[in-house]
């Protein structure tokens, strides 16, 4: 989802021409005339990413607008616009809440280096703000992301949950984000803030099942030269997710049973029970009644366990919210990679959530850090998702007219380019030809090397989609085009 930006101006001029900067960055451009007109957006529905902000305006002044804004508790990252470049107006402007200032008119790459600095620190404080939530155990239910109906399902499950100690089990398929809602109902719950221990009882070595959950004795076994507390010890006042919980062996689960039921452990090696004060959250991608049935699983123990039972649903089931876990993802990649990547192009949007995702969010999650590492557009295309999209990265070198054929155009004798050299620039009389005749096939080639896809088109072109369009028309390439798509 491309980023939104706000231009704040009452005049028309500015305002075409910081569009048609962001426009060719892949920006989504939005326009108020006045203060009062953003403060409305900003507060009343809309919203916006950044805020360019013209400090001198009739009625409500640049400066007055921000105090609005900030006093209304929009944290948006705003940039003022200033004619007066003094270093009063720049520290007033910061004092009230601005983060970068430009003195009009501002270059197109002050302009873009500007906006891409404000959204590199508001992904920076949002990923601080979530690692901080996630280390401390206060992750909440609003942290997670979707506001689909089977997602708001299991959000108000959840927060009813949290505010009992009720053993949980959370089913749905692998890659759903089965931990995420663990880590929601631990921080929901008044025991955020003490230790969340997660195990994957499916990755447990069989012989250290015992004693990695419940701990032992130095000198219990051979091997055990420290007193080892196991992971019930570990989460001591907190909470215990068992992940995989299918996956534990018979024996294990009745001494989990007693641990359940008693509130107590038993040590490898030890002559006494130790008490533990734990919360219990569980989660399998099988279906525990049917291992009941088939005796893979204890009755007795799945019935402890799916007190309250959540399902989590599958991505495919979910698809309207793709767009913001796109964009969770793209913001958290940006900070961990130092990537600038602004979102995704409509047509690549509209292919993520038409897949099905069989590995649902792990999966989504691993194809949009791949496509970031890899993306050299501002916006993520379709050929950045190839296992997805089928389309392969189009060659860069394909296509080009080189510097030194320009100046010095080869030809044969009937005036027909050179193999490679796909544009002709010389007639069949050897003189140039017109420059729409040129640009028309130049359109045409980069329409089949980028098969019809019209926002890379027009990034290699360096003219904005809408230019595209109307050339698309002009020249009568619209058949072209629906061949190539």
């Amino acid at each position: 989802m491309a980023k939104t930006v706000l231009v704040v101006d009452d005049d028309p001029t500015q305002r075409r021409l910081i569009q048609a900067v962001l426009d060719r960055e892949g920006y989504a451009v939005v326009h108020a005339e006045s203060g009062g007109e953003a403060i409305d957006r900003l507060t009343k529905g809309g919203g916006a990413d950044v805020v360019l902000l013209d400090l001198v305006m009739p009625g409500l002044s640049g400066l007055e607008t921000l105090a609005e804004i900030r006093t209304a508790g929009v944290a948006v990252p705003v940039i003022v616009l200033t004619a007066n470049g003094g270093i009063e107006t720049v520290v007033k402007a910061m004092q009230a809440g601005a983060q970068d200032f430009f003195v009009k008119p501002v270059g197109p790459e002050r302009l873009l280096i500007g906006v891409r600095n404000a959204l590199q620190l508001t992904q920076l404080s949002a990923e601080i703000g979530r690692l901080k939530k996630h280390v401390s155990g206060r992750t909440s239910f609003d942290d997670i992301v979707g506001d689909s109906p089977p997602m708001r399902m299991v959000k108000a499950l959840g927060v009813r949950a949290a505010k009992s100690g009720i053993p949980v089990l959370i089913t749905g398929e692998s890659g759903v984000g089965k931990e995420v809602i663990a880590r929601a109902l631990h921080g929901a719950s008044d025991r955020s803030g003490k230790p969340f221990v997660a195990v994957n009882c499916g990755a447990l070595p069989a012989n250290l099942v015992e004693s990695i959950l419940f701990g032992h004795e130095k000198g219990s076994f051979t091997g055990a030269t420290d007193k080892h507390l196991g992971k019930f010890m570990e989460a001591n006042g907190g909470t215990l997710f068992l992940d995989e919980i299918g996956e534990l062996p018979l024996d294990m689960q009745v001494k989990l049973l007693r641990a359940l039921q008693e509130g107590e452990i038993d040590p490898v090696g030890s002559k006494r029970a130790v008490k533990v004060d734990v919360r219990i959250v569980s989660a399998t991608n099988r279906d525990p009644a049917q291992q009941v049935k088939e005796g893979a699983f204890r009755e007795d123990l799945f019935y402890r366990l799916n007190v309250f039972p959540i399902e989590a649903p599958a991505l495919r089931e979910r698809r309207e919210d793709i767009p913001a876990l796109v964009e969770h993802f793209i913001a958290r990649f940006n900070v961990e990679e130092g990537k600038r990547v602004a979102g995704c192009a409509v047509e690549t949007m509209a292919l993520l959530q038409a897949f099905d995702w069989p590995g649902n969010v792990r999966q989504l999650e691993n194809a949009i850090y791949r496509a970031l590492v890899l993306a050299d557009s501002p916006l993520l295309q379709p050929h950045d998702f190839p296992a997805i999209s089928g389309v392969a990265m189009p060659l860069t070198s394909g296509g080009v007219i080189s510097h030194d054929r320009a100046e010095t155009p080869q030809s044969h004798d009937n005036g027909e380019a050179l193999p490679d050299s796909p544009v002709r620039i010389i007639d069949a009389r050897g003189h140039l030809r017109t420059l729409e005749e040129i640009e028309r096939d130049l359109i045409q080639h980069a329409i089949e090397v980028y098969s019809g896809h019209m926002s890379e088109i027009a990034r290699r072109l360096g003219i904005g989609r809408s230019t595209l369009y109307r050339k698309v028309r002009e020249q009568g390439l619209e058949e072209q085009l629906k061949e190539a798509g």
